[in-house]
């Protein structure tokens, strides 16, 4: 007793000052870097307090009196590793307790470290080694240290990240009267070139040792307008793993969670997520899930559960997104068909030209050979104001070596349904310039009365669309790729009714335009229309485009250019009744989409069967037969077999 009492005295009345180069250089060792104290060093004895250990509470080593050292000017330079140079970390007061026993066994314990106005450089490479991971790789050091709990006081974090492109400062300080945190921190800096600002709490001690006890964390973020909320634990501080949060986000488009997260999600109207975040990290790699999550998207909601996996050669998003409603706008942005306006509230440059209808923003596929996906995508309903009905959409988004494919891309519309492929190969191997695009559509049995129930007169049609598509292309945006589309496109309407309304409503101001000259604004009964489009480097040309009315039988023939958006037709019409004069002459309709001239040349006359000149191709109508025998009923299918059937020559008045 009298000899450990005598021990006691004389390391508390000795000059530890003259110890300093021996101690920095057993902790240097221990740490594998550079090690100084530069100030003064005293030592006292202190129990470290009932329960101050959160992985052990209470427990008997917290009333064991143990050497607490102080040192001033403390001083760590950078591992051998990182060839940054210059510190890992100085310090005004560094403070720490040693337990003594693990001394015989060459190994220094540490219960609790705490820095007085640290400054901290964290520095990771673009290999992905960093600075604060304490150990060698090749080997032990002959003397090995133990840190249980780490605290900062009033101090300075930089953190520069090469392999995620941070680079931030942090300030950090302790809490005092908060029973959860403990430390509060605010944060500035660069996130992949976007600003980075946020500030949170964390708990009041770091413990390093993997253990189980939850360390508890709250944080918001702004990243370049995306603003990120969290709340939740970390249990293996030591990894940085084992996250465990409740995440809410929320920002212009999804898209910009790219220079965040790494993870490829497509351009949206502005967002907001709620949901549960999980994940974990070592040397394997990381895995991610984003679990129940809710939120919505323009005016339309979501809800699913995402996965990402790190992986060789790319990390792998699996999972299930849903929604009730969408809304048609919200899609717009998937392909840069919204406005610019929209594109401006989504951080995306206004490149629309104004003179322009089709889409001209560049997909990102440099993008695309970052991520794996396999990622199914339901809606149970798609609208566009209140008169699209479109059901049960189901997708699954594949994504494999930088080619993007929806196989298959369904929903049923209006009675009927839709069914597509569409592959877009953006890995270069194809065309290292270019998007190499497949599209295969077939629609089936939509009834106008259900696509238009609220307009007047609709509601007694019986009219039936059959539609297919089958175009290839190469392009980097919508435009490029109708632009130099190769395929084809056939349709048949079987009965109904046509209107200027009903065209403004589905957004076809040209057909309303044509109507209306036509017809007038009345509602017009329509028995058939049959349409056959050869489409070759983006101009499509008629090979048949018949439309029979009560009033008359039209035959269109010309050309529509998708990669310039000039439209070049004329319509000759036949008519049934001598009260629609007008239908005697023919009916240019010219100019581009954004501004089509529709004129009637009064100087020449139409023959009376010219709407019949087209049906007298074969092949042309042997292509939409299998169109017009589709139908659900007698009669609309009946009517368009018979006017393909029919093939009036010259002099004969169709409908006669």
């Amino acid at each position: 007793m009298l000899a450990a009492a005598a021990a006691a005295i004389a390391l508390a009345t000795y000059d530890w000052n003259s110890a300093r180069p021996w101690i920095s250089q057993r902790i240097g060792a221990a740490i594998d870097r550079p090690f100084a104290i530069r100030g003064s060093l005293t030592l006292a004895w202190r129990q470290q307090g009932a329960g101050a250990d959160l992985a052990r509470p209470d427990s008997w080593r917290d009333y064991l009196p143990l050497p607490h050292l102080v040192a001033r000017d403390v001083h760590i330079g950078q591992p051998a590793s990182i060839k940054a140079g210059g510190e890992f970390a100085s310090v005004g007061q560094f403070a720490f307790a040693v337990e003594l026993l693990p001394l015989l066994r060459q190994r220094i314990v540490v219960p609790l470290l705490r820095f007085d106005q640290p400054q901290l450089w964290l520095l990771r490479d673009e290999a992905g080694r960093n600075n604060w991971t304490f150990h060698k790789d090749d080997q032990q050091p002959s003397w090995q240290l133990a840190v249980q709990r780490v605290v900062l006081a009033r101090g300075i974090v930089n953190y520069r990240d090469a392999s995620t492109h941070v680079d931030a400062v942090a300030t950090v300080d302790t809490l005092a009267n908060d029973r959860l945190y403990g430390v509060a921190w605010t944060l500035k800096g660069k996130w992949n070139e976007q600003a980075i600002s946020g500030s949170g709490k964390s708990g009041a001690v770091l413990g390093l040792q993997e253990h189980a006890a939850p360390y508890p964390l709250a944080a918001t973020l702004d990243v370049g307008g995306t603003r990120i909320a969290a709340e939740g634990t970390l249990t293996r501080p030591a990894a940085l793993t084992a996250l465990d949060l409740k995440l809410n986000m929320s920002g212009p488009s999804m898209a910009r969670l790219y220079g965040i997260t790494g993870v490829l999600l497509p351009e949206t109207p502005p967002f907001t997520t709620e949901g549960r975040l999980t994940g974990s990290i070592d040397r394997a790699g990381s895995h991610w899930r984003y679990q129940d999550f809710t939120g919505r998207v323009g005016s339309s909601d979501i809800a699913g559960t995402l996965d990402y996996r790190s992986a060789t050669p790319r990390p792998l998003l699996t999972g299930t997104v849903t929604s009730t409603l969408l809304q048609l706008s919200d899609l717009g942005p998937l392909v840069g068909a919204d406005s610019n306006a929209s594109r401006e509230a989504r951080g995306v440059e206004t490149v629309q030209p104004r003179n322009k209808v089709l889409p001209v923003e560049a997909f990102r596929k440099d993008r695309w050979t970052t991520l794996d996906a396999d990622v199914k995508l339901q809606a149970q309903r798609i609208t566009r104001g209140q008169g699209l009905p479109v059901q049960n959409v189901e997708t699954l988004l594949h994504m494999k070596d930088g080619v993007l494919s929806l196989k298959p891309l369904n929903f049923d519309i209006a009675g009927g349904r839709f069914a597509s492929n569409i592959v877009l190969d953006g890995s270069g191997k194809v065309d290292p310039r270019a998007i190499r695009a497949e599209l295969k559509a077939d629609l089936r049995r939509l009834q106008l009365k259900q696509l238009f129930p609220d307009i007047n007169g609709m509601r007694a049609t019986v009219g039936e669309v059959n539609a297919d598509v089958a175009l290839t292309a190469s392009g980097n945006s919508v435009a490029d790729l109708l632009g130099s589309s190769n395929g084809d496109f056939k349709g048949a309407v079987s009965g109904g009714s046509v209107s200027k309304l009903m065209l403004e409503e589905m957004g076809l101001n040209l057909g309303s335009v044509v109507v209306t000259r036509l017809f007038g604004d009345e509602q017009v009964k329509l028995n058939c229309l049959v349409a056959d489009f050869g489409v070759r480097d983006g101009l499509m040309r008629s090979r048949l485009f018949v439309v029979d009315t009560a009033e008359a039988v039209i035959n269109a023939s010309g050309t529509v250019n998708l990669a310039n958006e000039k439209l070049d037709l004329t319509l000759k019409p036949d008519a049934k009744s001598m009260r629609i004069l007008s239908l005697r002459s023919p009916i240019y309709v010219r100019g581009t989409f954004k501004d089509t001239e529709v004129t009637i040349d009064k100087g020449s006359m139409a023959l009376r069967a010219g709407g019949a000149v087209a049906l007298a191709l074969v092949a042309p109508v042997a292509a939409i037969a299998p169109l017009v025998s589709t139908g659900s009923g007698p009669t609309p299918a009946t009517q368009c077999q018979a006017l393909l059937a029919r093939g009036p020559g010259p002099g004969k008045r169709a409908g006669k």
